[in-house]
């Protein structure tokens, strides 16, 4: 009575890789079993490549977003903060908290010879602007030196454009907030040298923002005895969510906090919105190539029903067709998802010299700096997601097998014979 081989035997994976050779009569197979193997090998190599790019994009955001404004924002209930030094020392004190710094914030019109434009102002003392890695920085043009005792400001590198200005320069800020007279509020128009030219790499901030030294801030805005806001800033900015109870204990009834992801939360969903249907698209490619093997697999059963039936006569057992054949059609999304993602990843890693090298060829400036104010073409390469692309690569290589697998063990030897 026949037993059949063992399960995976040397002789199952013998005949599995004989049916992926090229043979005259089924070398059609072959050619279909190849193209399956290029589309899993480019549909992971691109996911990978999509994700980290994407990835990239969102750390580099977070980083230009995060980097300008505090992790949490707190505001008076009532609106000014007049014991700001006081709830900053308090707000200091809650475990990982790394920074806290109070400002006076308003929007007004920066006007020049050439152009008037809507800037927000924020007021910040020395200390807590140098402390600022996105503004003191290497592309910071001036210096910050004595900031708090002049009557100077720092704005951005594309706001310094559209004025045609630079450091030494002189930009006149108007506020519709002024002093209460006799005739009512009057307007406070002030002209203030500028003493540094910041770039930040967000069109947004580079054009829009103005600094001021913290006193002279007050000053300007009327609000010589308080506060706009107190930034937080703390160790780890993903977990912000569970330092809004301690940091509200800590600063009393008296604050309204927001964090970062609530500022923002439109922003973000939207990218991860973006990002997932992105990875629902791709994935595609990878199932196109499943289906592939499908009916290259299901040609390659009807073409060897007679070398299938004369195993079956020889003792094979179905369990051992059913494996030569999951064998055959497996080896081609394995060998494809692990292809993929070593080129995926050699890709992720080189990115940037292989964004150069299509710009060289091309004679065109991809991903210009000027457009996306970024200097090089990100890529985060999140080990969590390349596992469960793998993982969903392999999945869908071996389910794809199980239906011409099956087919070619339920094929009858007598039938398959008969008319040959």
């Amino acid at each position: 009575m026949a037993t059949g081989t063992k399960p995976f035997s040397a002789f199952e994976w013998m005949l599995s890789l004989r049916y992926l050779g090229s043979r005259r009569k089924e070398g059609f197979i072959s050619v279909i079993a190849g193209f399956s193997f290029v589309g899993i090998l480019l549909g992971v190599a691109t996911l990978i490549i999509v994700m980290a790019v994407m990835n990239g994009f969102r750390q580099e955001l977070l980083g230009k977003i995060l980097g300008m404004n505090g992790h949490v924002v707190a505001y008076g209930q009532s609106g000014v903060i007049t014991d700001y030094d006081a709830v900053t020392e308090r707000l200091k004190k809650v475990a990982g908290v790394t920074r806290a710094i109070p400002y006076v914030e308003g929007q007004v019109m920066a006007s020049s010879q050439r152009t008037a434009t809507g800037v927000l102002v924020r007021g910040l003392r020395e200390s807590d602007l140098k402390s600022l890695p996105s503004i003191n920085n290497n592309k910071l043009r001036g210096s910050l030196d004595e900031f708090d005792h002049s009557e100077k400001i720092a704005i951005g590198t594309r706001l310094a454009f559209k004025h045609r200005v630079g450091v030494g320069g002189e930009i006149t800020l108007i506020s519709p907030r002024g002093p209460v007279t006799p005739f009512g509020v009057t307007p406070t128009i002030r002209t203030y040298k500028i003493a540094a030219v910041f770039e930040i790499g967000m069109s947004e901030y580079d054009s829009s923002y103005v600094f001021l030294p913290f006193k002279e801030a007050q000053k300007y805005f009327v609000q010589e005895k308080g506060a706009t806001a107190v930034e937080l800033l703390i160790e780890r900015p993903d977990k912000v969510d569970d330092f809004v109870v301690p940091l509200q204990m800590a600063g009393g009834p008296a604050l309204r906090l927001f964090t970062w992801k609530r500022t923002n939360e439109t922003f973000f969903n939207a990218l991860q919105v973006e990002r997932n249907v992105m990875f629902l698209i791709l994935t595609l490619i990878i199932l196109v190539a499943a289906l592939n093997i499908v009916s290259g697999l299901i040609m390659l059963v009807k073409d060897k029903g007679r070398d299938i039936a004369i195993l079956r006569t020889m003792g094979a057992s179905r369990g051992t067709i059913m494996r030569v054949f999951l064998i055959t059609g497996a080896s081609i999304g394995v060998v494809g998802t692990i292809a993929g993602l070593a080129i995926g990843l050699i890709f992720c890693t080189h990115i940037e010299e292989i964004r150069q090298f299509l710009s060289w060829l091309t004679k065109t400036e991809l991903f210009s700096p000027e457009l996306y104010y970024l200097s090089r073409l990100p890529a985060e390469v999140d080990p969590n997601e390349v596992i469960t692309i793998a993982g969903m690569s392999f999945f869908l290589s071996v389910i794809s097998t199980i239906y011409p697998s099956w087919r070619a063990a339920r094929l009858d030897p007598v039938k398959a014979l008969r008319y040959e």
